[in-house]
């Protein structure tokens, strides 16, 4: 299995989440800012 860099996941678009009016505050830790309505997730943390 080939190691998956930073640069790869980003590239990819995997740091974006959902919606910010879908809100779920178990997520909170793992959410980086939100942009255009959209939540960018902490990839470092997940």
């Amino acid at each position: 299995m080939s190691i998956i860099s930073m640069k790869q996941l980003l590239e990819a678009g995997v740091h974006f989440g959902h919606q910010t009016r879908r809100w779920n505050p178990k997520m909170a830790e793992y959410i980086f800012t939100q942009r255009n309505g959209i939540y960018i997730i902490d990839l470092q943390k997940t």
